[in-house]
């Protein structure tokens, strides 16, 4: 039994070590945008955002990871085992969609690095940040122009 397991835990050490390494999962530790481009399925993305207005403020993890250092390594992992299953099984939607969890993360960035700009309106709305979707207006903020 010890060595089934062992054996058992060897293989899957192994197939997720090389996973990473193939994968050049040490990339995604980075702020490098180059990184997120790492796939061919989010090539418009990263061209999108070298045409954007954000391109001269902002890297993906500005925007799409939480700023504080937990959080945000915990959802690069998350999003790390998501985008890996899906590009296994390949089961992932084209065009690539924002899941809802990282939406919010980046409506919150979005509220926070422009806080002096929207905290009126939040205000005089009577709502706080996490009501407002900044994406639904501005859709092209980020990535540029819709393909």
């Amino acid at each position: 039994m010890p060595l089934l397991l062992a054996i058992l835990i060897g293989g899957l050490v192994g197939l997720g070590g090389s996973t990473f390494i193939y994968g050049e999962g040490f990339a995604y530790l980075s702020n490098d945008p180059q990184a997120c481009k790492n796939c061919h399925i989010m090539n418009d993305q990263y061209d999108g955002w070298l045409k954007s207005s954000h391109h001269a403020v902002a890297t993906c993890n500005d925007c799409h990871t939480p700023h504080s250092l937990i959080p945000k390594y915990f959802t690069k992992a998350e999003n790390g085992f998501w985008h890996s299953k899906g590009f296994t099984l390949q089961d992932f939607p084209e065009p690539i969609r924002i899941r809802a969890h990282n939406r919010r993360t980046l409506n919150r960035n979005c509220m926070e690095c422009h806080h002096d700009l929207v905290h009126d309106v939040v205000a005089v709305l009577g709502r706080d940040d996490s009501q407002f979707d900044c994406i639904r207006c501005h859709i092209t903020s980020g990535h540029g122009p819709a393909r």
